[in-house]
């Protein structure tokens, strides 16, 4: 019978708390009488001159005894422990259901639901007077809040559940007999168990798989590493965990395996991932030896077999690639795996894929969870998980290689390339076509869309190096920029600024001369990196001087160059996704900035509204660059339309409470906001930056006409006032009459140099 939400929340916990206390008196006094049996009772029997029948029974009887109260301590010793471990777990999850079905539903406006099979739906009751009608902002809020509490019952049956099954086992069959299964802690059952669905392999039954998930997704992160540990130890060692892990993956993933079998392992792959991540960090409590790493890298270019007979053995990178995209890893253990393997690849692209089945569907899926690249080409694998290791990711591309041999020995001296950076984005490196489909090379869609899949993953890896943060982790607070992520920052725009064909992309092939870079996948994540250093491209733009505080950085100064800026800029705003990062930054910066200049101290002696009209011509001038390459995605090389710029821009409002975060420290003390500063200006920046975006549009006929940037204009223009308008609100000292000229300045100066962007965007293409 599932555990209910209504079960979790009523039931008395104080009891099962009063029950550890008592188990702890019995374990104490239990281990004195064992002690008394052992040192007195046994003791003297054995030292004991027996004869006749005493020799043997009596004697053996105070032995059996003494071994009896022994077990007894040891049963009650194990209860206690699982009980001990279980309680404070199951009251922490009390306390976080009972909170999210009472302040945090209350403060929504929603009703929740047990429905009694261990789930609970969340609904907004009918008031009267009421339309009904619900924003998305509402109903996606609805749904986060019904997800987290179903995780918390889940979490609180699989406790209930292995503490259950400990205490069966410790207590045992026999109620004569003590004796049986001992556990020092929760944790050893619960790896207990999952190593015995574990050895089943693919025999587990889907529910027994769905348990497995349970106890590997609610204990393999937990900080101390004990579980993961234990769980990874118990399977048997690198090349056994491997070959567990590419027998569920290629069970999971077959053509006969059902969609719930095929998500029940894509959460494996999830699972195992971010405890083998947690089970390897040299820094938790319990962790694998360091030699697992080098195992790893062994049996890397080994092939692992897990059948009698098997043929077609995939390597062993190739399994384990289907792990490491999840985690976040320590560089001491995926750095050199990552280095291994780009250099295999650099040495033969296609020695991991020339086993590959070919005119025929490939069975071997070690990627389940199917996000770029079927897993066969572990180069994709890494990266991935270096964009999920950010520690990891920037000592990879900021610190020297290191030259591995094939079977994963360091070799020593130079891999023959400078750096990681240096070797992706040489116009030559080999990106292969990582995907189970069919026939694969006659669909032009299909190899072109498989042949972004590496570049995607190296924009991942590189947006984790440089921001200090998963690519993938939305809601992050920012993380300071330090030299060597700054530096590797001002590497890149120096190589794209360089080289923007690298990244350009003509879709339909229109303009002959204009083909398609093999880079263009990644410029995604290159907005995201440009939103994130967005005090260091709005300095470029003008060239402020490094020491100038009127522009901060976060952390370290990239120190960019102009020229490559622009061009860089250029190049990555013709993505909708990446157009609407730097747009939503931009604005979010420039707003920022501007609300310094009006409310924030200054020993400056130019007009106020000079020194408005310098603030937000930076983030003007990007905005120009951005309005000439939308135009230029759209009706150049036909990369997108209008609708998928505008589409893109809801998903990237994460970056406005970043950038006005990252400016808390300089500016949030002299503002009287209660929570968190600069608050108040969110919601108003974002409808701003929406209505921007949408405005920001250019059609035939104005393009034909030269007049393509006169929305954009206005857009800038509109945008640079309302980050005005926001600031006036916190100063009660500027009169009527001196806002509207300051307006005017802010409004001439932003014009001017989002015609300014826009030309010297023009001029870049036009070389």
């Amino acid at each position: 019978m599932a555990l209910t939400f209504t079960d979790l929340v009523e039931v008395d916990l104080g009891k099962l708390g009063t029950a550890v206390a008592d188990w702890k008196k019995t374990v104490d006094s239990l281990n004195t009488a064992a002690e008394n049996a052992r040192e007195g009772m046994r003791a003297k029997s054995d030292s004991a001159q027996w004869a006749g029948v005493n020799a043997t029974v009596t004697r053996g009887f105070i032995t059996k005894t003494a071994k009896e109260v022994s077990d007894l301590h040891a049963e009650a010793n194990s209860i206690y422990q699982v009980l001990a471990d279980g309680h404070p777990e199951l009251v922490r999850l009390q306390q976080q259901a009972k909170d999210a079905s009472g302040k945090d539903a209350s403060a929504l406006g929603v009703r929740v639901n047990d429905i009694g099979d261990g789930t609970v739906v969340c609904f907004f009751p009918h008031v009267r007077g009421d339309t009904d009608e619900r924003t998305q902002e509402q109903l996606d809020a609805k749904r986060e809040l019904e997800s987290r509490i179903n995780g918390i019952l889940s979490h609180a049956a699989e406790i209930d559940a292995s503490v259950a099954r400990a205490l069966r086992k410790s207590h045992g069959d026999d109620a004569h007999n003590a004796g049986h299964s001992t556990y020092e802690s929760l944790n050893d059952a619960q790896a207990e168990r999952a190593l015995e669905l574990a050895r089943k392999g693919d025999e587990m039954s889907d529910a027994e798989l769905q348990e497995f998930n349970r106890l590997m997704r609610f204990n393999g992160r937990e900080q101390d590493g004990e579980f993961a540990t234990e769980f990874y130890q118990g399977l048997g060692g690198p090349e056994k965990t491997l070959e567990f892990y590419a027998e569920m993956s290629i069970d999971g993933t077959s053509p006969d395996a059902s969609k719930l079998r095929l998500n029940a392992v894509k959460d494996l792959q999830q699972n195992m991932g971010f405890a083998l991540a947690n089970a390897t960090d040299p820094d938790t409590r319990n962790h694998l030896p360091a030699s697992w790493g080098a195992d790893f890298r062994r049996l890397g270019t080994r092939q692992i077999g897990w059948e009698q007979g098997q043929w077609n053995k995939p390597y062993g990178y190739q399994v384990l690639g289907g792990l490491l995209r999840y985690g976040n890893y320590d560089p001491r253990f995926l750095d050199p795996i990552a280095e291994h393997v780009t250099q295999l690849h650099k040495k033969d692209p296609y020695f991991f894929l020339n086993g590959k089945a070919a005119g025929q569907e490939d069975v071997y899926g070690f990627n389940p969870s199917g996000r770029l690249g079927s897993g066969n080409d572990p180069l994709n694998s890494v990266l991935e998980a270096l964009g999920h290791s950010p520690e990891a990711s920037e000592k990879f591309f900021t610190e020297p290689p290191t030259a591995y041999n094939e079977d994963g020995t360091v070799k020593g001296g130079s891999p023959g390339f400078e750096s990681y950076l240096d070797l992706f984005t040489d116009e030559d490196f080999d990106w292969t076509v990582d995907t189970n489909d069919t026939n694969i090379l006659a669909d032009e869609d299909k190899t072109r869309n498989a042949l972004t899949f590496g570049p995607q993953a190296l924009g991942h890896a590189l947006e984790s190096a440089t921001t200090g943060r998963p690519y993938d982790d939305d809601t992050g607070d920012a993380v300071k920029h330090t030299e060597a992520r700054a530096h590797l920052v001002s590497e890149i725009v120096d190589k794209f600024g360089e080289h923007p064909e690298l990244l350009r992309h003509n879709e339909n092939g229109d303009l002959d001369d204009q083909e398609s870079g093999p880079l263009y996948g990644m410029r995604d994540s290159l907005g995201d990196i440009t939103a994130e250093y967005m005090g260091d491209f709005q300095r470029a733009m003008y060239k402020e001087d490094p020491n100038s505080d009127l522009f901060p950085t976060f952390g370290a100064a990239a120190g960019l160059d102009s020229g490559h800026a622009a061009r860089f800029l250029s190049a990555v705003g013709e993505d909708p996704d990446a157009y609407a990062a730097i747009t939503s930054a931009q604005q979010a910066y420039t707003a920022e900035v501007v609300d310094q200049v009006v409310n924030g101290s200054s020993d400056s002696t130019a007009s106020l509204d000079g020194r408005l009209g310098d603030v937000v011509a930076p983030g003007s001038a990007i905005a120009g660059i951005m309005s000439d390459s939308r135009a230029n995605a759209i009706y150049e090389y036909h990369a997108a339309s209008d609708t998928e710029f505008n589409e893109a821009a809801a998903d990237k409002q994460k970056w406005v409470n970043r950038i006005l975060g990252m400016g808390i420290e300089k500016i949030g003390e002299r503002i009287p906001i209660a929570g968190a500063p600069l608050e108040w200006a969110s919601e108003d920046i974002q409808e701003s930056i929406m209505k921007s975006i949408e405005k920001d549009t250019t059609t035939e006929a104005e393009l034909a006409a030269g007049k393509q940037y006169s929305d954009g204009r206005d857009a800038a223009i509109d945008s640079a006032q309302a980050a005005l308008d926001n600031a006036l609100v916190n100063n009660q000292h500027i009169n009527s009459d001196t806002a509207d000229d300051l307006r005017r300045a802010i409004r001439t100066a932003a014009g001017v140099s989002h015609s300014d962007g826009a030309l010297w965007n023009s001029e870049s293409d036009a070389k």
